[in-house]
């Protein structure tokens, strides 16, 4: 493969799925792909299925039809994926969530490191030293000891960001980020997730606000009624 072809690689592919919650149905086929170095902003109404697609792709919401390839790992619509599956998707996706999802009676650096030494097993003081380097990066390190109740709210995004890049993952996704900040903390978010582009990273970002989306995404894909239009 030619160098290019490597740096332009589809990270995300979403073919067809189709997501039940009993009698309803919340994707109706959804599919979309997104490539390496993208930041795709995934737009539509309340309740169109942007959130759920989010879920189902990092693994917390299984499907009935169609599949999810993330950089290697295949879930398949129907099925029920296997422990091992799943531990290699953790590798591949983070995510943040939209009210950040912090541990409460953990401080911001303990948080960072759980996923590294309790999922992937790697030592605590490997896992500190990665987290130090994510807090110092997002300009939040001086905030390593504080408890998530103790940080502002673009703190505890950054703080979200960083646990969710703790085991260097290629994909990134990002449930409404902008929802609770401000105008210049939006700005000063959109710089961040450039920085994360041009580190190679690729992002899929749910978000009803248009104007974050036209002035950072490099790609906006609309749903409506749990399909991709």
């Amino acid at each position: 493969m030619a160098e290019t072809d490597r740096m332009t690689h589809p990270v995300l592919r979403i073919a067809d799925v189709r997501l039940d919650r009993g009698a309803r149905t919340i994707l109706t086929g959804a599919a979309v792909e997104v490539t390496s170095g993208e930041l795709v902003a995934l737009m539509g109404p309340s309740g169109s299925g942007k959130t759920t697609l989010l879920r189902a792709v990092a693994g917390l919401e299984s499907f009935q039809a169609g599949r999810i390839e993330v950089d290697g790992v295949t879930l398949q619509g129907g099925s029920v994926a296997t422990r091992a599956t799943l531990a290699a998707l953790r590798r591949k996706v983070g995510m943040v969530f939209q009210f950040h999802c912090l541990f409460e009676h953990l401080t911001a650096v303990q948080n960072v490191c759980l996923a590294p030494v309790h999922a992937h097993g790697l030592r605590p003081a490997d896992a500190a030293r990665r987290a130090d380097e994510l807090l110092t990066a997002f300009g939040v390190s001086h905030r390593a000891h504080a408890l998530p109740r103790e940080l502002s709210g673009g703190e505890a995004q950054r703080v979200a960001i960083a646990r969710a890049l703790a085991v260097d993952p290629p994909l990134l996704l990002m449930d409404e980020p902008t929802a609770s900040l401000d105008a210049i903390r939006r700005g000063e978010l959109g710089a961040l997730l450039r920085e994360l582009l041009a580190q190679g990273r690729t992002l899929l970002i749910a978000t009803h606000d248009e104007d974050f989306a036209r002035a950072f995404a490099t790609r906006i894909v609309r749903m409506e009624d749990g399909a991709v239009l």
